[in-house]
């Protein structure tokens, strides 16, 4: 090819020809130009890539292979991490568990700053392990994806690093134990490339991707007080103005019932007209009066009361 065929003007014919392109332009690499676990650049998450893995929001995708994702992510207020998330795939495989594990423990304590997820509380870097059982679950939901949270400076070399642990999982560069022959080996869940399973907690508003922290339950709460202060306000105002009830009658006590006639006797101990006098239990005869024997004495007799 000469310098004349680079050119994108026809020196010939003096014209511009639309096929070539422009002048000084470097064309952008299509996604078919890198071959899988290749460094790409920062791409921006997909729909189904989760927004939260741990304690970690997820901020760009790095590398993807069969295995698992490199996400570049960062905790509240922490610094940048190279976060890898298994595959529903290879998360489903307790083989695959188990590799990818072993690769984890292999490492130094300082590069791994936090690793979560199914049967990765075992081995040298259990001490990094993150348990969330504070969040709410299901039994019938799949147990979360194993994941791992590595320190990133932002180098190529990480990244080769993310890409080394992914094909030790998926076996892509392991070396035959003899020589090869017969049919070809695939892994089952090699084509199983969906992102592992996580849980976002607290959840964030209905129909939304964005991230759910502290801010969400304060303003959940503050609507949920401000709920009830309405239902009181309205309760208030309701029965402010209802008409008073009267007290009910009294109850008739026991000296006030009726007799076995059907007639009423008098509450009071004092004699009616034409009544007798309520017999007495002791009788003490005064002066002047006789008492039951007739003794005599001063004064005019008077009518027995017991008679």
């Amino acid at each position: 090819m000469t310098q004349a065929d680079d050119d994108p003007y026809d020196e010939v014919a003096d014209a511009y020809d639309p096929d070539a392109p422009d002048a000084g332009a470097v064309a952008s690499p299509s996604p078919e130009d890198f071959a899988p676990g290749q460094f790409r650049g920062h791409q921006p998450l997909g729909a189904d890539d989760p927004s939260r893995v741990g304690d970690f929001w997820l901020d760009s995708r790095v590398v993807g292979t069969p295995a698992g994702v490199a996400y570049t992510a960062h905790e509240e207020g922490g610094d940048s991490v190279l976060l890898l998330l298994l595959n529903d795939g290879a998360a489903a495989d307790p083989a695959a568990r188990s590799r990818f594990s072993g690769e984890v423990n292999a490492m130094h304590i300082d590069t791994v700053v936090a690793r979560g997820g199914q049967d990765q509380d075992e081995g040298r870097m259990k001490v990094r392990f993150r348990p969330e059982d504070d969040d709410p679950s299901l039994q019938h939901l799949p147990p979360r994806a194993p994941w791992v949270a590595l320190a990133f400076d932002g180098s190529e070399r990480a990244v080769g690093e993310a890409t080394r642990v992914f094909h030790a999982v998926d076996l892509q560069t392991a070396a035959p134990l003899s020589r090869p022959a017969g049919p070809d080996y695939k892994l089952h869940w090699i084509d199983r490339t969906k992102a592992g399973t996580t849980r976002l907690w607290p959840l964030s508003w209905p129909g939304r991707r964005d991230r759910a922290g502290w801010i969400s339950v304060f303003v959940s709460w503050l609507i949920m007080l401000l709920l009830a202060a309405l239902g009181l306000l309205l309760a208030i105002l309701a029965f402010q103005n209802a008409p008073l009830v009267s007290p009910p009658p009294p109850v008739p006590s026991e000296a006030t019932g009726s007799g076995e006639g059907g007639s009423g006797s008098p509450q009071e101990g004092t004699p009616t007209e034409g009544g007798g006098a309520p017999p007495d239990d002791e009788f003490t005869p005064t002066m002047g009066e006789p008492d039951d024997e007739g003794t005599e004495g001063g004064g005019e007799p008077t009518v027995n009361r017991r008679l």
